[in-house]
């Protein structure tokens, strides 16, 4: 199992709040290699199954129609300990107990409103990446 790739993608309200720039510019600055980025917008259903781990939670109709509300940017980081390292960088899910200088400290502006989603394990980033790219756009 690859350890040096991680999935990312910057959600709907950091999209629309035009922060894209400033969010690809601090994972950059963290060392990461953009080796695949496509901006896009999730369709309920396309969300859904992105998110089907938690169907069965009570959160999960809300975060399917926030997460196809608008669009979205995904994308593969290469760096060594990318999982883990993307995880420091980005903070904890909610933007008020996220360390200071991460991006949802920065960019976040809920617990449901987080700026940035990123890969809990290598196993998730491997699924979440080919949930959105192919092969070929890997490379």
């Amino acid at each position: 199992m690859e350890t040096n790739k991680t999935f990312t993608m910057i959600k709907p309200d950091a999209v629309g709040n035009g922060h894209i720039g400033a969010i690809l510019d601090q994972i950059i600055k963290g060392g990461f290699k953009i080796v695949a980025m496509k901006y896009t917008k999730l369709s309920p259903e396309k969300a859904g199954e992105f998110y089907a781990v938690h169907k069965a939670r009570p959160f999960y109709g809300d975060l399917v129609a926030f997460m196809s509300s608008g669009p979205i940017v995904a994308a593969i980081l290469e760096k060594d300990n990318a999982v883990e390292d993307f995880r420091k960088l980005i903070g904890a899910t909610d933007p008020a107990k996220a360390e200071p200088g991460t991006i949802r400290n920065l960019f976040a502006k809920s617990i449901d409103a987080n700026a940035i989603h990123g890969s809990d394990s290598n196993e998730n980033a491997k699924i979440e990446g080919d949930f959105f790219f192919s092969a070929f756009e890997k490379h």
